[in-house]
């Protein structure tokens, strides 16, 4: 008998495998974010599906089909007024998967992931629809301007390039207020854009909204926009929750490679770093490296920088409020990891109080906070001495950037240790995930860099 038993036991759990993976899926709900750039797609769901994408031409469309899933009630109405998406089109066919068909009204190149459950979503099914000619028009315009930058570290009169990173945005709602159900989302764009304007009426500024309508970028994608931009300093802005309703203030916080200055930091910067897998971001190949990677070119004059930056934006919110933290605290935000721009992270307020909450929501406060950010980064600007714009490459020599060839038998480590660069760095640069190595790979090497 108990050698039935022990024979019954792993057939039953087998069964009961077959049973919960032919579970059928049901598609709840169906969003869209549209960015200047891409038109995502977010399909809720009440487990993993397994899904297939395809394209068609002649008209153009995409086509998604999920395994052994079904449509549950009616699908809402999407908003088909940007430049990609013309219509969604289901059919549940008796036997087969349900496919889903978008009409497009330009050439996309579309990507699909699926997302564990995050933050206040379950299951989801990310379909992005990447604009080509948008994507096209970007890398025009950077070869052009590789083209004509002058071969000089000379200064030469310019704009000052100020980035204005609204936080979270799209799928992401950051935090929420507990009385007014206020989104941080939508009030950090409200102030990034008040600053904008602020910038852009100032003879010598000029802004770049890093996001400018509700949708995500992800966490690298923000740093990595700044850069492209040659941004001179980069202002991320938020409005965070803690646990409790009695936190309050602003504070300001700058990026550490050796840890949080406070249990406080801390918090707020792993609360910050997992806006990825919330906001819709594939972590299967790069992005879940920001937690831990700091690029070797990481400098302790722009860490330097940014903390002189810190301290002139909290002097400037200390005439607007009080303020949580008296000293700009440090910690890992991914969101800050830009080697060669002054960075900063501003919590405006903290949308868990109440009190806070309600005056976040008013356009009379948000101004107010935008200025006190402006006045902030203008005397900054004032005091730095004007460079080139800031580049990996500017005001100091670089050798020219190597490749190298994976022979069989090396390692991430022995290359690392070749070139005399950490092995994260070289993950970071060539879009790796660790043990991802094949025989005969071209990885990029980082220049060797020294004071010119």
């Amino acid at each position: 008998m108990l050698r039935a038993a022990r024979f019954l036991i792993p057939v039953f759990l087998l069964l009961a495998s077959v049973t919960s993976w032919g579970q059928e899926v049901l598609v709840q709900n169906l969003r869209v974010w549209r960015a200047p750039d891409h038109t995502r797609l977010v399909f809720d769901l009440s487990g993993p599906v397994e899904h297939r994408l395809f394209t068609l031409k002649n008209p153009d469309r995409v086509v998604i089909d999920m395994d052994n899933a079904r449509l549950q009630g009616a699908m809402p109405g999407v908003d088909t007024g940007g430049p990609l998406l013309g219509g969604v089109r289901l059919g549940q066919p008796d036997e087969g998967p349900l496919r889903v068909v978008l009409d497009l009204k330009a050439d996309a190149d579309p990507r699909s992931f699926m997302l564990k459950p995050a933050g206040p979503y379950g299951y989801r099914l990310v379909i992005d629809l990447n604009d080509v000619k948008a994507e096209q028009e970007e890398a025009k315009a950077e070869e052009e301007e590789k083209k004509n930058v002058a071969p000089t570290v000379e200064p030469v009169a310019r704009d000052r390039i100020v980035a204005i990173d609204a936080g979270h945005g799209g799928e992401d709602p950051g935090a929420t207020g507990r009385r007014y159900h206020t989104h941080e989302k939508d009030v950090t764009l409200a102030i990034a854009r008040d600053l904008a304007k602020l910038v852009a009426q100032t003879p010598g500024m000029r802004p770049v909204l890093i996001r400018d309508g509700d949708y995500y970028v992800g966490l690298r994608q923000r740093f990595e926009k700044a850069r492209r931009a040659r941004a001179d300093v980069f202002v991320s802005i938020h409005a965070d929750a803690v646990p409790g309703r009695h936190a309050y203030g602003s504070s300001v916080y700058a990026l550490s490679e050796k840890g949080a200055t406070s249990a406080m930091a801390r918090f707020l910067a792993n609360s910050e770093n997992s806006s990825d897998l919330i906001g819709g971001v594939s972590l299967s190949d790069k992005d879940d490296m920001l937690a831990h990677v700091l690029l070797d070119l990481t400098h302790t004059r722009t860490m330097q920088d940014s903390l002189t930056l810190g301290n002139d934006i909290l002097a400037q919110l200390r005439r607007v409020g009080p303020v949580h933290l008296r000293h700009v605290a440090q910690a890992g935000f991914a969101v800050l990891k830009s080697p060669d721009v002054p960075s900063v992270l501003v919590e405006t307020a903290f949308i868990s109080n109440p009190s806070e909450e309600k005056k976040l929501r008013t356009p009379a406060f948000q101004r107010q906070l935008a200025t006190s950010i402006f006045r902030g980064v203008k005397q900054y600007l004032a005091r730095a001495p004007l460079a080139p714009r800031p580049t990996v490459q500017a005001s100091r020599h670089v050798e020219p950037a190597q490749t190298h060839i994976v022979r069989k038998g090396e390692t991430l480590t022995s290359i690392a240790r070749q070139y005399n660069i950490n092995v994260d760095t070289l993950l970071f640069i060539n879009d790796l995930r660790a043990g991802q190595l094949p025989v005969g790979m071209k990885l990029r090497i980082p220049p060797h860099q020294g004071d010119g």
